[in-house]
């Protein structure tokens, strides 16, 4: 995904902050916390605050760069978004996190939730846990990681 270009189409420009919190993200594997990025972007020499962090990934989460996840504590983490609509499962061991593309099997839930409340459904968020293919490997006594 081109950032720089979305970022300037949607008035804002590629500012210090904002292409090191991209990369740090294009390069995890696993949903980082805004601690996390602080600190990683400290430990390479940055001297983006805290609140600055929390500052951009509130900004590239408004404009849609970016897309929160859970861990298995249901502790917020981020992600770099991709073009189109996915949904993302997350290790419940290692924390790692993949999206998968999404499908209109949702359609019919979403249709009867509305049904049932009366709310206007806009938007939704599915997110599994499981154990990747690493995590799921039993150990030299069979138990599984």
């Amino acid at each position: 995904m081109n950032y720089k270009a979305i970022l300037s189409q949607k008035g804002y420009r590629l500012s210090a902050p904002r292409k090191q919190i991209i990369e740090l993200l294009e390069v995890a594997d696993v949903a980082l916390s805004p601690q996390q990025i602080h600190n990683q972007l400290q430990q390479n020499g940055s001297a983006l605050g805290l609140v600055s962090v929390y500052r951009t990934l509130g900004l590239l989460t408004e404009l849609g760069l970016v897309t929160i996840l859970y861990d298995p504590q249901l502790n917020p983490g981020y992600v770099l978004r991709t073009q189109g609509h996915h949904h993302h499962i997350v290790c419940q061991n290692c924390h790692k996190a993949l999206e998968f593309p999404a499908t209109n099997d949702i359609d019919s839930l979403v249709e009867r939730v509305e049904k049932q409340t009366s709310f206007q459904v806009r938007d939704h968020l599915l997110q599994l846990f499981g154990l990747c293919p690493d995590c799921k490997q039993p150990d030299s006594k069979g138990v599984l990681s």
